[in-house]
């Protein structure tokens, strides 16, 4: 059965559009619509073919290569990675793996009996396993500093035998072995942490990262069935979109052998391919839908959707491509990894869209819109613009100035806060208190210091028998003392060749906030020179949390810059060839930097300044993740490109029909804001799921996601872009004449009418 948009007369058009063959001439020049007739020519290969490679993909990628993650020991970044690289060739383990078990009272102390024997049981139960070294009782000989001040606290510690995965391996008998004292002796306290809570937490992560993409698809899949109206429809983008998240997750398993990649790298890649893969999908067709409704049969539907929502595609696409490469230029493994997997899956999202889709809607032809849902699909306006975004338009060219005005000052006023952007290492205020060992770690804090937990580690390369060697360290452990930043126990480990030592420094403070990185500062910078630095020959570097937290922040705000200004370029130059005018080019790039300042600036009113505490349920640590910003610029800058590139698509298209600026303009913003604005409610769905999950780092990301297109679907792109190309006029359309020389990607389109019942080309063959 023929669809009722084939079946109806088509509507009156008093714009031009390209004939037949002016359509096949652009065709033939036009990369995305060879592919799409290519496709839709030989459709069993193209969607066969990719689903056998998509298969074969994640079957190998994950059964036969496997997932390779960054070592834990070649993470850090700075001095705290010349120490990894020290200790890593020296010692069996980059760092001791600790376990504290801490007992505590309100009413008793150290001394009395009770704790004691509960102190006794604790130290029974774990010192028989063979995962174990190093044991250390709190009445042990100088391990006084085992005990809390006021002595209503004591812990156990040991080390774990291996480095950090046979650690985690070994903590689960340990930790239910301490958990059973605990239930023996009510009346204390009796809770673990340092392994174990690197165990826990790592899963805790993964877990919610793992619920955050289940939840992202049934929004995904509610949000185009209110915009598709089909089930048919609806259930193409989403099975592409998903086809190629499992190809990219095996192709990135592939790549992780030669860039090792981030344990959450496949979270990452669902999230960036489900909204990418929709949002490509949900262009095409939605204009191949136009076309059809617009009088076109099917076939010639498909060719107009080809050239002109598959050429956009294209361009968007290698926009998103050059954005995301940004990240190569960060310095750190983990935003490397991030760089190759969000290019990868933007890459198959771009591929299947200008294959597989076409090949789809070609065997398909009216059957997409099988699977009505009731009452929805009468909304549908396929045949032409939103009348919604038509009335929201119309005072915005009609009141240019002051719609750029308003809007302009409203982003500014938005983005004020960003001057203000401060970076932190999220220390325990960014972990729920519900979080594997959180409330042990609070109590050891509140108790000892955070530096017993997480202390700073310094490797010392020199000959540890020489008398100089000695004197040195003995001299650092004094100093170190002296000075009040560090405390108790200083310890001292040798490796086997003895050229290498290993000196474990607990600091004052929690371990990132500032009091701990002056304690850092003063080590690094005054005593270490003072001391080791004396010492003929000898190398020295400090690591640990607070070492790598501190080397981290160096690294990203040095890179900012690079990444930005590599973004920047390229992205004009990408905008400047397709759309041949120095003025798009430039007036997209201040508009997505409006839209990326505005997004910074929520993000740091909401999370630095504290004012959505109470609404989205954390407590501020008066900073933003120190990651954040490189990564949301770089995201942002690409998702927000496709938007632009779509909407000046058509404005180009109604340009080169010879339509004034203003008519040009109307017409491409009110074709397009239907189906920016459903892609943008897919992507912030998606986002916004992250703003439920209680870690911190995750609100800041998902909020600060969800915001930034909001505000560009809504106030850059129905607002400050056509008021700002209703200002300009012709001059939207510039080139210098000293730029001619650029390549042209399609040749200008002559305006004709637009036929009532254009017959398929014979290139795209019959509809089925």
């Amino acid at each position: 059965m023929k669809s009722r948009v084939i079946q109806d007369e088509p509507p009156p058009n008093r714009h031009k559009m390209p004939d037949l063959a002016s359509a096949q001439m652009q065709r033939a020049m036009n990369i995305a619509g060879r592919m799409g007739a290519w496709s839709a020519r030989h459709w069993k290969i193209a969607v066969f073919g990719w689903l056998g490679c998509v298969i074969v993909l994640f079957a190998f990628g994950n059964m036969v290569v496997g997932f390779k993650q960054i070592d834990i020991n070649d993470a850090g970044v700075g001095q705290s990675h010349k120490a990894d690289q020290i200790l890593k060739k020296a010692f069996p383990e980059r760092a001791p793996q600790t376990e504290f078990t801490l007992v505590q009272s309100t009413s008793r102390t150290a001394d009395d009996p009770a704790f004691r024997s509960t102190v006794a049981a604790v130290i029974d139960s774990v010192k028989s396993s063979p995962a174990i070294k190093k044991l250390d009782s709190p009445y042990g000989p100088k391990r006084a500093s085992l005990i809390s001040e006021d002595r209503h606290a004591a812990m156990v510690q040991w080390e774990m035998r291996g480095d950090a995965d046979r650690a985690q391996d070994n903590i689960d008998a340990l930790s239910a072995a301490t958990d059973k004292v605990g239930k023996q002796h009510p009346a204390f306290f009796v809770g673990h942490a340092g392994v174990s809570s690197d165990k826990g937490l790592e899963k805790m992560f993964g877990d919610q990262l793992k619920l955050a993409g289940e939840r992202s698809i049934p929004i995904t899949i509610g949000v185009l069935l209110l915009v598709l109206g089909t089930l048919v429809a609806v259930g193409i983008p989403v099975l592409l979109a998903l086809s190629g998240v499992l190809g990219t997750i095996g192709l990135v398993a592939v790549t992780s052998h030669v860039v090792p990649a981030d344990s959450n790298v496949n979270a990452v890649i669902l999230l960036i391919g489900l909204a990418v893969g929709v949002d490509y999908s949900l262009f095409y067709i939605k204009r191949w839908r136009e076309e059809r409704a617009a009088g076109r049969e099917a076939s010639a539907a498909l060719a107009a959707a080809a050239a002109t929502s598959g050429r956009s595609v294209l361009i968007s696409g290698f926009t998103v491509l050059t954005a995301m490469a940004g990240l190569f230029f960060a310095g750190d493994k983990t935003y490397l990894s991030f760089g190759i997997a969000t290019m990868i899956v933007v890459g198959v999202a771009m591929l299947g869209s200008l294959t597989v889709l076409p090949a789809l809607l070609s065997k398909l032809g009216p059957r997409v819109d099988k699977g009505r849902i009731p009452f929805v699909h009468r909304f549908r306006n396929d045949a032409g613009g939103s009348r919604l975004w038509k009335a929201i338009l119309r005072p915005t060219l009609r009141h240019p100035v002051a719609a750029a005005a308003l809007a302009g000052g409203l982003l500014i006023v938005l983005a004020l806060p960003a001057f203000h952007l401060h970076t932190a290492q999220s220390g325990l205020e960014a972990l729920p208190s519900s979080a594997p060992t959180v409330p042990t770690i609070q109590r050891i804090e509140a108790a000892f210091s955070n530096g017993v937990a997480a202390p700073a580690i310094v490797a010392i390369e020199a000959n540890t028998d020489s008398p100089a060697t000695k004197q040195a360290i003995t001299e650092l452990k004094s100093r170190a003392l002296s000075s009040g930043q560090a405390l108790r126990p200083i310890e001292v480990d040798t490796n086997a060749s003895h050229d290498v030592a290993r000196v474990t420094i607990p600091l004052v403070g929690n371990g990132v906030d500032d009091v701990s990185n002056a304690a850092l500062k003063t080590l690094r910078d005054d005593i270490l020179p003072a001391t080791v630095g004396r010492v003929p020959d000898a190398t020295f570097a400090v690591t640990g949390n607070t070492a790598q937290s501190v080397d981290q922040n160096a690294l990203l705000k040095s890179k900012a810059p690079i990444v930005f200004g590599f973004v920047l370029i390229f992205a004009f130059g990408l905008l400047l060839v397709s759309f041949r005018s120095i003025v798009i080019a430039l007036k997209a790039i201040i508009l997505n930097l409006l839209s990326v300042a505005a997004a910074y600036g929520v993000l740091i009113a909401i999370f630095q300044y504290g004012w959505g505490e109470s609404l989205f349920d954390f407590t501020s640590n008066g900073g933003i993740a120190y990651w954040l910003p490189i990564f949301l610029f770089v995201i942002l800058f690409g998702l927000s490109m496709d938007y632009h590139v779509f909407i000046l698509t058509r404005v180009r298209e109604a340009r080169d029909r010879g339509l004034s600026t203003g008519e040009a303009v109307e017409e491409g913003i009110s074709a397009t804001a239907g189906v920016v604005t459903s892609a943008a409610l897919v992507m912030v769905g998606v986002f916004a799921v992250f703003a439920l999950m209680p870690i911190l780092d995750m609100k800041e990301m998902g909020i600060g996601l969800a915001a930034a297109v909001l505000i560009d679907a809504t106030i850059i792109r129905a607002v400050l872009l056509p008021a700002s190309m209703k200002l300009l006029g012709d001059w939207n359309w510039y080139l210098p004449t000293w730029l001619e020389w650029l390549p042209r990607l399609e040749p200008p389109v002559e305006g004709t009418e637009r036929p009532e019942r254009a017959e398929a080309p014979a290139a795209l063959g019959p509809i089925s």
